[in-house]
Formats: structure tokens, sequence, C-alpha cells
């Protein structure tokens, strides 16, 4: 599967605690990554600064379904459920 055109929601809904380039700290669940360009495509895919948890979430029927508002819930549903305590 491919990402929607337009949809950037795993490049918002999801923390991020690594380093990504512009944001050292990372990102909080929610916060738009400063490396989602205009277009919400991500400015730095397949570039080696860009965080192996990035990498890893890859585009299924399950979590982007079909809108970008299924994709955001259901990566924030995810992110309550592996909160730490």
């Amino acid at each position: 599967m491919n990402c929607r055109d337009n949809c950037g929601a795993c490049c918002t809904a999801p923390s991020i605690t690594s380093p990504i380039p512009g944001m050292p700290y990372g990102k909080a669940a929610g916060e738009r990554c400063i490396q989602l360009g205009l277009d919400n495509r991500c400015l730095i895919f397949g570039k080696p600064e860009r965080p192996a948890f990035c990498g890893g979430l890859q585009p299924s029927q399950e979590m982007c379904g079909s809108s970008r508002e299924h994709a955001m819930q259901w990566l924030g549903e995810l992110e309550r459920a592996t909160a730490p305590a």
C-alpha cells in the first residue's frame, strides 16, 4: 500500500522520542513534524537521518483506512495504548 496523498497522519499523530533533523528532542503526539512538507510528504523519506521509528511505520489498510481522519484516530489510539504508565 502507498501513502495517501495529502495525509501526513503518521507524521503528526504519534510521538517520536528520537531526534529528528530540526527537532533534536523528537516530537509530541499530535505535533506536526518539522520534516513534513506542505504537501504532507516526508522531506527526509529514504534518507539516513530519518528516525528508525518512521521507517518502521508502514502504511496499511488497518492503519490508514479510507481517510486521514481514520488514520489520525487509529494512530492516536495506538499512541494511548503504548504510552508509559
